[in-house]
């Protein structure tokens, strides 16, 4: 059934939309969403089906360069499929995968990529079950470009909704932010330095099921904070609570690179793309034992908590700095990093 009038009054549509921020919000709030049946814009949607609940996603990847320190695109669309399934509290599965091709693509970089990508699904225990491919005319496409539909199982003791976020609620991130973003503008040549940084891609579904284990009861809403970076993942959550968020800064982990490089570049890493990264908002009574389980998992030693989100009128993010002052964290605005997964 078509939702209420599209608002949506753009007349084309430009890289901005595609970034995460607050043009892609405008872009699927207006247009996209009237026009499907969905209640909630989460990472995954689910589906019953007689007893068991089968969480369902679909994502594409467009990233350049297609190979880059720390991944490639073909590993870059088994992680982010199954991370969106893992943010909808559901063990991946299954995957089929698409493959739109440019004519005169070297044959061994396609093999190298589908390659990356069944290495990536064996370690996230996953099975690649199906796809298609495309041929485009030459400078049609860039290269290669991959979509992905991944189904998963859902955990019946975990209820995700923004609506059950509530003043109290712990903020937790499960590592350092802006490495996948960073990486990405070194491997492009952006930056006339060396840096030693590599991309954060990985499955998080190890630390989730961890983290389900120990606190399900409590655990409320989860998102992985790729295109717009964490800041527009909490606000996005912020203004579907209807709650504030207060970050504490020194809490927040990034690494000296990914710092002086956005320093550099006048960009904030709350707003950079990560691509093996998540954050959780679990219940204080539970955000102890929640902290803990992600932490035992090899690679989540430096998750924390970063905030706790409190009852206002100004559905904002503000994060406060060591010094005690703080200041509004917005959703990203434009593109600075087009093109990044």
């Amino acid at each position: 059934m078509l939702k209420e009038k599209i608002a949506f009054r753009e007349p084309t549509i430009q890289l901005a939309h595609g970034a995460g921020g607050k043009a892609s919000r405008r872009l699927i709030e207006g247009l996209l969403a009237p026009y499907l049946n969905v209640s909630e814009l989460n990472d995954a949607a689910y589906v019953q089906i007689d007893q068991a609940q089968i969480a369902f996603t679909a994502d594409s990847f467009v990233v350049n360069p297609l190979r880059f320190p720390g991944g490639s695109i073909g590993e870059l669309a088994i992680n982010g499929t199954v991370n969106d399934l893992a943010m909808g509290g559901a063990k991946p599965l299954a995957i089929v995968t698409t493959f739109i091709i440019e004519a005169g693509l070297e044959t061994e970089i396609l093999e190298a990529e589908i390659k990356a990508m069944h290495e990536a699904a064996e370690k996230a225990n996953v099975a690649i079950v199906g796809g298609d491919t495309k041929v485009v005319e030459h400078q049609k496409a860039d290269k290669l470009f991959i979509t992905t539909a991944g189904i998963g199982l859902a955990d019946p003791r975990v209820n995700l909704s923004a609506g059950r976020v509530k003043q109290g609620d712990k903020i937790i991130l499960s590592g350092p932010i802006g490495d996948h973003g960073i990486t990405i503008l070194f491997a492009r040549g952006e930056l006339d330095l060396e840096a030693d940084i590599k991309s954060d891609t990985r499955a998080v579904w190890p630390f989730v099921s961890k983290l389900i284990d120990a606190a399900a009861p409590g655990l409320k809403w989860m998102r992985d904070p790729t295109r717009g970076g964490m800041a527009t993942a909490l606000n996005e959550l912020a203004r579907d609570a209807k709650v504030a968020i207060m970050l504490e800064e020194e809490a927040i982990q990034v690494n000296p690179e990914v710092r002086g490089a956005c320093e550099i570049l006048g960009l904030d890493p709350m707003h950079i793309a990560n691509e093996g990264q998540f954050i959780a908002v679990v219940s204080e009574e539970y955000a102890d034992a929640a902290l803990k389980a992600i932490q035992q998992v090899p690679g989540g030693e430096q998750a924390a908590i970063i905030g706790e989100v409190f009852e206002s009128d100004r559905h904002i993010v503000l994060s406060r700095s060591s010094y005690g002052g703080t200041r509004a964290i917005d959703m990203l605005v434009g593109d600075p990093l087009p093109r990044i997964c």
